[in-house]
């Protein structure tokens, strides 16, 4: 052909070439029509025509080789003479390049209709890879196809259509093979497992070798199966349901339930997985990590020796598995098996090596069958952290115990034991205890000068205080113990645990109990003690405990100093006593025109009222506060009855002999039963040495005594206790005072006159 186009001066004649171009043109154009109207009747309207495919085949492929020829002479010719020549080719070289485009669509055609013939045989003969391979081809095919605008939209939608049709039937034959590998028996719930007896029996039977016509070669049709799923996308979706459903009904409750048992039984066609409840009575409680190790491996090493040890591009199927349930695998047993074998003493650390060392080689034996890729993962992260994980679980039981304690009932008391504390560097090893005032005489220590410390200096005073605050500071002192010889991380953590407890102390207790504090003076009192009592042990634990416990806790940071504990709650309860003594006190009618009976009873029993609640005060707190606090607190309350009393009296401006003696009657009986409210100790007979110490206790109570003695005295006896200033009156009253007193009490004559000149 190519020595009929080149004239023999070796230029090509250009009336020969275009009627070549137009005689090739009308060859393109009739094998398009037969082409794409055997490719419409095969794949739209569905007509056999084998033969005649055939044989347009060949006529393609005639005419494509005489387009080559062609092209490749107008190029050569054209690039010589481009100059000269330019424009008479540009028409002819339009045309080649429309018969190429549509050689180039018929080729695409052609490799379609291949590829979908393989496609059909390699599936019949059970060759899912080929299969999956030449559906790609085709796949292929008809996106070039829609890449070319001139592409016939009528024949392009069938061969689409044609190809999701194989492609679902293909997935859907590849679900069928799959189904087969691995069959599930659950149990009839469908919820989430939360008892050992939903999981009462469930099989997974692994069924590698089941292939449709009974077939050999278990793992070629296996392997073939997971690449064809790989190659088609679908690999991992089925990998992803597997995975759950896996994870739900065997593997999570295999951690969480130490009554499941797992077993594997042998069959001709593959094994089969049981996980089942064994027992009458499923035991309550965590699994030993060795336990559930062993279980995960039995179930894991079946799986990987029967269905996934199958190589699925640079991987093998076990390690996408893994990578799909590992992280939750790994967080269900930290938090269901490990989470509840963590030490709860120091002492039970060393033992603790052999869960670290088996968590290795379960990890271990994952590697190996490639469930695992990385070298470090979080669970042996966990196990290998006992020491952390060992000091935020004390310090957890640790705080919710103290709570526990803060929010029990108060008024349990016991006279406190003051506990054993670590011997002080260089002593002989004996463990200190504090000393408890009241306890065995100790030896005086002698000091220089005439002023000499009593034995019971820095004790603490015998008192009540509740039973649980005692027990709380033991906790404390515990935890402190487990702190000495621990690791820096671990010491530092039960020490700010211990620094929390004082401060949860603080913060719970007052408001917690808030209500009873006020309305109960029985349980503020013994919160006061149970405050001071803190505060004498808190002084001094930085110091006994910081030589023993590591650095930087050694180095002078561990102290308890800053958080000793106020008793606010007490001076509430004080003041709320006061009021009410005020209140029954403002009944009384100012104390004034006595001589009226109903004025006068009036009084008297706001006096009775007084005397009475500050007896009933007394009952509650004997034997419960300490002595001196004790009197401290009855001495304020007498104090402020006095006072107002006084504060009364002296406001009144007329005060006839009548009122005067009423008043004396009154005042005397606060004098006389005042004292007896002061009985600190359930002796009787040692009581009377605290009740003759009134005046210490009681500010305003010689300045009483002396109002009485005046509210009876006449003008004489009155100058003579003034003594020109010098006297008891003087030093108790002031001359402005007395002066009003005297005008209450005595009428306007010269006696008076005189009397008042010499009080100045």
């Amino acid at each position: 052909f190519v020595t009929e186009v080149l004239a023999s001066s070796g230029k090509l004649e250009k009336e020969d070439l275009a009627s070549k171009i137009c005689k090739i043109s009308r060859k393109v154009e009739d094998t398009k029509e037969e082409v794409c109207d055997m490719i419409t009747k095969r794949y739209k309207e569905f007509l056999p025509s084998l033969q005649a495919s055939e044989d347009l085949m060949g006529q393609m492929e005639e005419v494509s080789k005489e387009m080559d020829a062609l092209k490749n002479c107008i190029e050569t010719e054209v690039q010589e003479n481009i100059h000269s020549t330019m424009a008479e080719y540009t028409k002819v070289k339009q045309q080649l390049d429309k018969n190429t485009v549509i050689l180039t669509m018929l080729g695409h055609l052609k490799e379609f209709h291949s590829a979908m013939e393989e496609f059909s045989k390699a599936l019949a003969e059970n060759r899912y890879v080929d299969a999956a391979k030449h559906l790609e081809k085709a796949q292929s095919s008809v996106d070039s196809l829609k890449t070319w605008k001139s592409s016939e939209l009528p024949l392009l939608r069938a061969l689409a259509s044609e190809l999701i049709v194989q492609r679902e039937n293909f997935i859907y034959h590849l679900g069928d093979e799959w189904k087969r590998l691995a069959i599930w028996k659950l149990p009839s719930s469908s919820k989430e497992p939360t008892d050992p007896k939903c999981s009462l029996r469930t099989e997974l039977k692994l069924s590698p070798g089941c292939s449709k016509d009974g077939d050999a070669g278990v793992s070629a049709l296996l392997s073939c199966i997971v690449q064809a799923l790989a190659i088609q996308g679908d690999l991992h979706y089925k990998i992803k349901l597997f995975s759950q459903v896996l994870l739900k009904n065997m593997l999570k409750p295999l951690v969480t339930y130490r009554c499941l048992s797992v077993r594997v039984t042998e069959h001709i066609d593959g094994p089969t997985l049981t996980v089942e409840h064994v027992g009458a009575d499923c035991q309550q409680g965590p699994s030993a990590p060795s336990q559930v190790y062993t279980k995960l491996l039995l179930v894991l090493k079946t799986m990987h020796a029967h269905l996934l040890d199958v190589c699925v591009g640079e991987g093998k199927l076990s390690a996408m598995l893994g990578e799909l349930i590992w992280e939750e695998l790994s967080h269900c047993i930290i938090h269901q098996c490990l989470l509840f074998s963590i030490p709860t003493q120091s002492s039970q650390l060393e033992s603790y090596n052999a869960v670290i060392k088996e968590t290795e080689e379960f990890e271990r034996a994952l590697k190996e069958m490639q469930y695992l890729q990385s070298d470090s993962t979080d669970l042996l992260k966990y196990a290998k952290d006992v020491n952390c994980h060992f000091a935020s679980k004390k310090c957890r039981d640790v705080i919710v115990a103290a709570r526990t304690l803060m929010t029990s009932k108060m008024h349990n008391t016991a006279k406190p034991t003051l506990p054993k504390l670590p011997a002080a560097p260089g002593s002989t090893g004996k463990q200190q205890t504090p000393k408890v005032s009241g306890g065995e005489e100790q030896e005086e220590v002698k000091l220089d000068g005439p002023q000499q410390l009593s034995s019971k200096t820095l004790c603490l005073p015998i008192c009540r205080i509740s039973e649980s605050v005692q027990q709380l500071m033991e906790l404390a002192l515990s935890t402190l113990r487990e702190a000495v010889g621990s690791s820096t991380q671990c010491a530092m953590q039960l020490f700010f645990t211990v620094r929390n407890i004082f401060q949860l102390f603080y913060d719970v207790v007052p408001t917690y109990h808030k209500e009873n504090l006020l309305k109960f003076p029985h349980l503020a009192a013994i919160q006061h003690n149970n405050c001071m009592y803190l505060a004498h042990q808190l002084l001094t634990l930085g110091h006994h405990f910081r030589p023993h416990l590591p650095q930087p806790l050694s180095d002078g940071i561990a102290t308890f100093v800053d958080m000793v504990p106020s008793a606010q709650c007490f001076l509430a309860q004080l003041n709320v006593q006061k009021a009410e003594l005020l209140e029954r006190l403002s009944s009384a009618r100012n104390f004034s025109n006595l001589d009226d009976e109903e004025n006068y009873t009036a009084a008297s029993k706001a006096v009775r009222q007084v005397i009475h609640q500050l007896k009933q005060l007394g009952i509650v707190w004997q034997d419960v506060l300490p002595v001196n606090i004790y009197c401290k607190a009855m001495g304020s309350l007498l104090n402020t009855a006095i006072s107002e009393v006084m504060a009364k009296i002296m406001m009144l401006e007329d005060i006839s002999s009548e009122d005067g003696e009423h008043l004396h009657t009154l005042c005397r009986t606060l004098i006389e039963e005042g004292p007896l409210v002061f009985v600190p100790l359930t002796e009787e007979r040692r009581n009377s040495a605290y009740q003759q110490e009134v005046p210490l206790h009681v500010k305003k109570w010689m300045t009483f005594k002396e109002l009485v003695i005046v509210l009876r005295a006449n003008l004489q006896e009155i100058v003579n206790r003034w003594a020109d200033g010098k006297g008891p009156l003087a030093s108790e009253f002031s001359a402005a005072e007395i002066k009003s007193l005297v005008r209450a009490l005595f009428q306007n004559t010269e006696r008076r006159a005189l009397a008042l000149a010499k009080i100045k």
